[in-house]
């Protein structure tokens, strides 16, 4: 594998072009059974028929950092697409929700749960959220209807392809699990609140809940939810936005 190509970089991972693959290469300090776990994910989801990207094979590369070798996808990000062509957002958010409606349809019966997940985040938050505040994210979680769905769990723009061969592909499967489709949702409309993006986060939301006879009201009520997951990243510069979004949607 040749390591001269580097098209992406993000905290903790950096991205190689070679040929027909990508090489997705995690920092040392990973952990191995998040990057076995991400592999494995990708390769359970696959099986539904989502267009993706094809696992090739999970290595270790010379330097000792662990790598995941998948197909390359030639194309644009919805991401970039929306910033090169503004006027065509609207058509874009379409294609977001349209596939976001296709992934929830589908079940991937060995994914952990989605509950299972969102309890162990709000229980890291303890050296940020009270106790009490803490006690009743997990009762409202408790809650929450137990579904069985598919949820990629991080869908946004950039985690979407679109494809010189005219195929939309998911990529990003970390953070998949099976659980209530309108927590995705949730997720999805808080990513576009924290790039800042106010405006095609209210039109995303009302146009899923809209196609989906979602109520936008029972989104609302995984905001907290959702909030207090991402907080438990520990991105110090999302804290107190996070923060206000469990205060305001927590006890309206």
């Amino acid at each position: 594998m040749k390591l001269d190509k580097i098209i992406a970089e993000r905290t903790n991972k950096v991205f190689y072009h070679d040929g027909d693959c990508l090489i997705k290469a995690f920092s040392k300090d990973f952990s191995p059974a998040d990057i076995l776990n991400e592999a494995l994910n990708q390769a359970r989801v696959a099986e539904s028929g989502i267009p993706m990207p094809k696992v090739r094979q999970v290595t270790t590369l010379p330097d000792g950092r662990w790598a995941i070798v998948m197909d390359y996808i030639k194309g644009k990000t919805l991401s970039q697409l929306m910033k090169e062509h503004p006027e065509r957002m609207g058509e874009y958010l379409e294609k977001l929700v349209g596939l976001q409606m296709m992934i929830n349809s589908k079940h991937a019966n060995l994914l952990s749960s989605q509950k299972d997940k969102f309890n162990s985040k709000i229980s890291l938050t303890k050296d940020v959220i009270p106790a009490t505040v803490r006690y009743e994210l997990h009762m409202r979680l408790e809650g929450m209807h137990r579904h069985n769905k598919l949820c990629h769990g991080d869908f946004c723009p950039s985690n979407v392809i679109v494809g010189e061969d005219g195929t939309d592909y998911v990529i990003d499967w970390s953070h998949a699990t099976q659980g209530n489709a309108s927590a995705d949702v949730a997720r999805t409309y808080l990513t576009f609140k924290l790039a800042g993006e106010d405006t095609a986060a209210e039109k995303y939301i009302d146009l899923y809940c809209e196609k989906s006879d979602t109520a936008k009201q029972y989104v609302q009520k995984w905001l907290p939810i959702v909030a207090a997951s991402q907080i438990a990243k520990n991105k110090k510069e999302e804290k107190d936005f996070l923060l206000s979004w469990i205060t305001i949607f927590e006890f309206e």
